[in-house]
């Protein structure tokens, strides 16, 4: 498969209008999120995307908001529709824990509804202890 894509932490590589189309119109987290609001989250965080070789065409992409030392959150985690299936969810996470791991970071967190099994692949679990956890809704 990496003969066909490749995986990319290079932020100048994310293309930022197919990345908006799909978490504000194809994600079940991120509906309606503005264009603005978009690129700000991105400008604000660690970029990720898996790429077809040759064209450089984005299949996936996902970003962590992190401080560098402590903490991270993996999150807008998206492989487009008709490339699911192949590996690519697989690569695109690969990469990004390859790239977080040299951070050397106590706890990186997440938050699915449907990829369960294949980020414990990379070491996710439930949390243990989910009722300290608190979240402050808009």
């Amino acid at each position: 498969m990496s003969e066909i894509y490749f995986f990319s932490a290079e932020a100048d590589r994310v293309d930022r209008d197919r990345i908006h189309q799909w978490l504000s119109e194809q994600s079940y987290w991120a509906q309606g999120r503005g264009r603005k609001q978009q690129d700000a989250a991105i400008d604000a965080s660690r970029n990720y995307g898996v790429y077809v070789r040759g064209t450089g065409e984005q299949l996936a992409y996902a970003r962590v908001v992190t401080d560098g030392v402590t903490f991270a959150w993996l999150c807008d985690v998206f492989v487009a529709l008709e490339a699911r299936g192949q590996g690519i969810g697989k690569m695109l996470a690969a990469g990004v824990m390859a790239d977080l791991d040299s951070l050397d970071l106590k706890r990186i967190l997440l938050s699915t509804s449907d990829a369960h099994g294949l980020y414990a692949q990379f070491g996710f679990t439930e949390l243990t202890e989910p009722s300290k956890m608190m979240a402050r809704m808009r």
